[in-house]
C-alpha cells in the first residue's frame, strides 16, 4: 500500500527516531570502549611502576647485603667499631627493605615462595654472621688464622648463605619480569582488539549519521513539496535551527571519543618497544590519520550547518596577510605530508586588511589543499595576493587535471565531486564551505578551469571604509543573505 502524502513524513520521523537511538547506542558502546582502552592503558602504567620500584627495591636488598658482609669482615679484620655500626645498620636497613618489598609483593601471589625463600636464606645468613662475630669475639686475643679461610665451615656456610640470597633475589626479578611481560602481551591484546572496535564503531556511527541527515533532507523535501512558500520559508529556518543543533551536538558528542582514539594511539605508539614490528607502527598511524580526518569532516559539516542557519559570525580584524599566508601554508603542507612548490606573491605595497581570520583560514586552507591534491606532484601552485583599498584580491592557480564545464555549475554543492576525481580521496566539502565563507564575508568567487590545464579560483572580498578618527576598529559587513537550504533538490 503506497505511502499518502500525509504519512509519509511520520513514516520518516519514525525512521529518524529509530536511526537516533541506534546511533546514541552506538556512541555509548564507542564512549564506554574508549574509557576501558583508557583505563587499561593507566592500569598498565602503575603496574610498570610498581614492577619498576620492585626490581629497584630488590637491587637495594642484594646492596644492604653486601654493605652489611663488608662491615662484619671490616670489624673482623680491624676490630674497627665503626665497621661493625656499619654491619648493625645494614642490618637494619635490611629488616626494612624487607618489609617494603613484602607490601609490594603482597598482591603477586606467585612470588609468595620466593619471598618466603629469601626470608628464609637471609635469616640463616644473619644467624651464621652473628655467629662468625661471637667467635670473633672469643679468639680475637689469639687472632685465629683460620678464621677467614676458605676451609673454614663456618666461612664456607656464609659464602653458601650469601649465594643463595642472591640466587633468591635474580629468582624474584626474573620471576617480576616474566610476569610484567605476560600482563603487557595481554593487555597489548585486549587494547588492539578494543581500539579496532572502537574504529568499527566509529565509522558505523558515521555512517548512521549520514542515514540520519538523508531522512532529515527527504522529510525537508515532503514538506517543501506539501506546502505553500510562506510555510516553505518557516520550515526551512526551524529545520536550519535543528540542523545546527543536531550537528553541534554531534560535534560535541564525537569529540570525546575521537580525542581518547587519538591520544590512545599516541599512548600506544610510545609505548610500543622499539623491536616491534614496524607495521604496527604504521596501524597506529593510520588510526591518528583516520581520526584526525573524521574531526576535520565534522568540523566541515558544522560549519555549513552555521552557514545555513545563518549564524555564521564574521568578525573582521585588521591582519597582516602575508604571515598569515605564510604560517598557513607551512601548515596545510604538514597536514597532508607533502612538500609542494607553491610560488606565493603579494602585488601591492600593503599587506594588511580587514578579513574573518578563521573564514579566511577555512577559505585559503580549502583551496591550497584542492589544488595540491588535484595536480601532479611536480607541477608548480601559484598563490597571488592583491591589497587594495576597496577590496583584497586572492588567487589560487593549478596546473591539474581541470573541471569539465557541465561539473562547474555543481562544484559548491556540498559532497558533490567531479567524474574525474572519483579516485582521489576526498568528502566534497571543501569548496562548499569556501563558498559560504566567501559569501558571509560578502566577497565573490570566480572560476575558471580547462581540461588537463588547471583551473584558477579567484576571490575578492570588500574592504570596509577606513575609520575618520584614525582609530583601527572592528566594523560591520553587508553580505548576502546565505539560503537557508543547505543541500538544495538536485
Amino acid at each position: 500500500m503506497p505511502l499518502t502524502s500525509r504519512s509519509q513524513p511520520r513514516y520518516a520521523r519514525r525512521w529518524l527516531s529509530l536511526g537516533l537511538g541506534l546511533w546514541l547506542l552506538l556512541m555509548a558502546g564507542v564512549s564506554f570502549l574508549s574509557y576501558r582502552n583508557a583505563l587499561q592503558l593507566t592500569q598498565s602504567a602503575q603496574r610498570l611502576r610498581l614492577s619498576n620500584r620492585t626490581v629497584k627495591e630488590i637491587g637495594n636488598i642484594a646492596t644492604t647485603v653486601t654493605d652489611a658482609e663488608s662491615g662484619r669482615r671490616g670489624y673482623i679484620l680491624l676490630n674497627d667499631q665503626t665497621e661493625f655500626q656499619r654491619y648493625k645498620k645494614s642490618i637494619d636497613n635490611l629488616r626494612t627493605q624487607l618489609e617494603g618489598i613484602e607490601d609490594l609483593l603482597s598482591n603477586t601471589p606467585a612470588q609468595q615462595s620466593r619471598l618466603q625463600t629469601l626470608r628464609t636464606s637471609i635469616a640463616e645468613w644473619r644467624s651464621f654472621s652473628e655467629q662468625s662475630i661471637d667467635y670473633y669475639a672469643s679468639v680475637k686475643g689469639s687472632r685465629s688464622p683460620n678464621l677467614f679461610s676458605s676451609k673454614d665451615p663456618l666461612f664456607e656456610q656464609l659464602k653458601r648463605e650469601r649465594d643463595d640470597i642472591l640466587d633468591a633475589l635474580r629468582n624474584l626479578i626474573t620471576a617480576e619480569q616474566n610476569l610484567l611481560d605476560t600482563e603487557v602481551l595481554a593487555s597489548e591484546s585486549g587494547f588492539q582488539r578494543r581500539l579496532w572496535l572502537e574504529i568499527i564503531g566509529t565509522v558505523l556511527v558515521f555512517l548512521s549519521l549520514m542515514v540520519l541527515y538523508a531522512l532529515l533532507y527527504n522529510q525537508l523535501n515532503q514538506r517543501q513539496k506539501a506546502e505553500v512558500r510562506e510555510q516553505q520559508l518557516a520550515q526551512d529556518k526551524e529545520l536550519s535551527d535543528l540542523k545546527l543543533q543536531f550537528f553541534s551536538m554531534v560535534s560535541h558528542e564525537f569529540r570525546t571519543p575521537l580525542s581518547l582514539i587519538i591520544g590512545s594511539s599516541q599512548l600506544l605508539r610510545e609505548t610500543l618497544p622499539a623491536t616491534n614490528d614496524a607495521s604496527n607502527f604504521k596501524n597506529v598511524d593510520r588510526i591518528q590519520m583516520a581520526a584526525k580526518s573524521l574531526s576535520q569532516m565534522l568540523n566541515d559539516l558544522l560549519t555549513l550547518a552555521r552557514a545555513d542557519a545563518g549564524t555564521l559570525s564574521c568578525n573582521l580584524a585588521w591582519t597582516e596577510l602575508q604571515t598569515f599566508s605564510l604560517n598557513l601554508l607551512e601548515d596545510v603542507q604538514f597536514a597532508m605530508n607533502v612538500d609542494r612548490a607553491i610560488n606565493f606573491q603579494i602585488n601591492s605595497q600593503s599587506t594588511y586588511s580587514w578579513v574573518d581570520e578563521k573564514l579566511l583560514y577555512a577559505i585559503l586552507s580549502n583551496l591550497i589543499s584542492n589544488a595540491i591534491k588535484y595536480s601532479n606532484p611536480d607541477t608548480t601552485i601559484d598563490f597571488t595576493l592583491d591589497c587594495a583599498a576597496d577590496s583584497v584580491m586572492i588567487q589560487v592557480k593549478d596546473r591539474g587535471n581541470g573541471i569539465e564545464p557541465e561539473a562547474q555549475e555543481k562544484l559548491f554543492e556540498p559532497f558533490w565531486r567531479g567524474a574525474n576525481t572519483k579516485n582521489i580521496r576526498g568528502t566534497g566539502l571543501g569548496l562548499a564551505v569556501v563558498k559560504r565563507c566567501v559569501d558571509r564575508h560578502g566577497g565573490t568567487l570566480h572560476l575558471t578551469s580547462q581540461i588537463n590545464a588547471g583551473t584558477t579560483f579567484t576571490i575578492r572580498l570588500p574592504q570596509p571604509a577606513a575609520p575618520t578618527n584614525g582609530n583601527q576598529g572592528n566594523p560591520e559587513i553587508t553580505s548576502p543573505q546565505v539560503p537557508p537550504n543547505l543541500f538544495p533538490t538536485p
